[in-house]
């Protein structure tokens, strides 16, 4: 299987994979918003070591001389939790509060640092400036199951894990996502979705693949990974969380490059995921719909013509200047959140160099200080 990283509006996540008779069959979803009733949401922040930079920490060290200062240190960490935690908050979660920690800290990396539950406000203006006690280690696990585990009668669980590096735990994540897997299958559990996001310039995206391509054996897909700095937009990250049953077209048409059609939904409505064959040595497929054409290559280095669909999507708003002291969070059970009473500029370019976010569907207005339910 090869997930495509270049994926052009209105697809989420395009995997292309061999089949019969020398062809390609294609898997796509159309990106939407998940609509689950009594969601819970979470993410959780790499604390280990190696981030000390991302977060702006001082690493010590240099010429005593101040005419070799080092530039002030920039915390690349917190205007990306500060996005995922309040559109997660405001969007998806059921009380309106997602649960925050850190994970690999402490000794080994093997500990869980709770921040606590912010909501789309508190959460838009708090500091995330990293854990009391930096990890010696990256072990994913714990995280894990602090999710799992606080969240057991949860409907449905939703879990974002933000790294820059390489994890020491793989084989243990991958044995426990298999397990749960099977006991998500078998009824025994309420589904989850997890999805690892890469950041900075030292992820180990082998690795992010392997948990999101891993074979549990049944059905359920628990992983799904993005690179911070390839994506085009924050529902991204659901790209993978598809209704099979949803429509969002009545219908609509996927041809080849010679516009001949490959599949027609004229009778069964366009569905949010696509399946279909193509030729061997097809470049490109069309989705036609709405009197409109999209053009969506089948490899990272071909090419497509260009698309009659050009959405324009306003760009959020500046991320607003930290309060000196963050408000205290509303816990779900949990202790109040840690405050942190360190104050510091965002340079709102180098955010948008590094990941570029967004909170609205193409061609809605974007209205980032109106609550979700006004």
């Amino acid at each position: 299987m090869s997930q495509l990283k270049k994926v052009v509006d209105p697809f989420g996540e395009v995997n292309v994979y061999p089949a019969s008779g020398g062809g390609v069959r294609v898997v796509a979803t159309i990106l939407m918003e998940p609509n689950r009733e009594g969601a819970q949401t979470g993410i959780a922040l790499d604390g280990s070591g190696s981030m000390r930079k991302l977060y702006g920490v001082d690493t010590g060290g240099g010429v005593v001389s101040s005419l070799f200062a080092k530039p002030q240190a920039r915390n690349d960490v917190s205007p990306v939790a500060q996005r995922i935690c309040a559109y997660l908050a405001r969007k998806i979660d059921a009380d309106h509060g997602t649960t925050c920690i850190y994970w690999a800290v402490g000794n080994n990396g093997a500990e869980v640092e709770v921040v606590g539950d912010l909501t789309a406000d508190q959460a838009d203006s708090y500091l995330f400036k990293g854990p009391s006690e930096f990890g010696t280690g990256t072990q994913l696990l714990p995280a894990v199951k602090y999710f799992v585990e606080r969240f057991k009668d949860a409907p449905w669980g939703f879990f974002v894990f933000i790294t820059d590096g390489e994890l020491f735990d793989l084989d243990a994540v991958k044995d426990y996502t298999r397990t749960l897997a099977r006991d998500i299958a078998a009824g025994k559990r309420r589904p989850v979705k997890f999805v690892l996001i890469g950041l900075g310039a030292d992820v180990n995206e082998r690795q992010l693949e392997d948990l999101d391509d891993l074979d549990t054996g049944t059905d359920i897909d628990l992983w799904d990974h993005k690179l911070a700095a390839e994506m085009r937009q924050l529902p991204e990250i659901f790209a993978e969380v598809v209704d099979r049953n949803a429509r969002v077209a009545d219908n609509g048409r996927i041809l080849d490059p010679q516009g001949r059609v490959i599949k027609n939904y004229s009778d069964t409505g366009l569905p949010a995921l696509l399946t279909f064959d193509v030729p061997a040595g097809t470049a490109y497929f069309t989705l036609e719909v709405n009197s409109q054409r999209i053009n969506q290559s089948l490899s990272d280095s071909a090419s497509a013509p260009a698309s009659t669909y050009s959405p324009t999507v306003p760009k959020a708003a500046p991320l607003p200047a930290p309060a000196d002291v963050p408000p205290t969070p509303a816990p779900k059970s949990d202790p109040a959140p840690k405050q942190q009473d360190e104050s510091f500029d965002i340079e709102t370019e180098q955010l948008a160099s590094l990941i570029d976010l967004e909170f609205a569907e193409p061609g809605a207005e974007i209205e980032l200080d109106k609550p979700a339910d006004e």
